[in-house]
């Protein structure tokens, strides 16, 4: 949005939440919770994700030349080449940021708590330009792996499915922030990062 920050009161949003990013976890398990289309299509995705890992994994266990061991390597593979890459996924995100005209972009990551973030600072972006931002890792990155899994050997599926299974896992605060915005939609929300003090503020207008 062409709007800053300090202009959002005079155009008639008030705020209705600060979300410190230490507290992302349980900010994103709050609307996680909530039955929007957001949080529906990301637990269904995990279920199918998660099915189609159970089958490749079975796949063939009667043939002579089935391995256990080599199938759990490759499964063990596909989970070590989605912590991999979380960089591009963050990456994806600041591209996505640029294309809708941020231009302080940075990142942030807590270990323990797990999470990393993309951030667009004091840039204000409305639902219609958080979606982009948010789906973008998701939907490049999943339909890339769909297309290598259809040209794949069994074994290798096997890989690509459980890279699919982590990956769609680890966008659980993507959709979470989503599925806020989903929550309140009728308040015509945005938002923006204070990158300095590690706070996102949402804003709405709630006439």
């Amino acid at each position: 949005m062409k709007i800053r920050p300090d202009e959002l009161t005079e155009n008639g949003y008030v705020l209705l939440d600060k979300l410190g990013h230490k507290e992302l976890v349980p900010f994103i398990r709050t609307y996680m919770k909530k039955r929007t289309k957001y949080s529906v299509f990301y637990y269904l995705s995990n279920f199918i994700v998660f099915g189609l890992v159970g089958y490749f994994f079975v796949q063939g266990y009667n043939l002579p030349n089935y391995s256990f061991g080599d199938r759990f390597t490759h499964f063990s593979y596909g989970l070590a080449i989605a912590f991999a890459l979380l960089p591009l996924h963050e990456y994806i995100h600041v591209l996505a940021y640029k294309s809708r005209g941020a231009t302080n972009t940075s990142y942030d990551a807590n270990l323990k708590k797990f999470y990393f973030m993309a951030l667009a600072d004091k840039f204000v972006a409305n639902k219609k330009e958080f979606e982009v931002v948010a789906l973008a890792p998701f939907i490049i990155i999943t339909t890339t792996l769909i297309i290598f899994l259809f040209i794949a050997n069994t074994n290798w599926t096997l890989t690509i499915s459980s890279i699919l299974l982590a990956h769609t896992a680890m966008c659980s605060g993507d959709f979470g922030l989503l599925s806020y915005f989903e929550f309140n939609r009728e308040k015509q929300v945005v938002t923006f990062d204070d990158i300095e003090n590690k706070i996102s503020y949402f804003y709405g207008k709630t006439s």
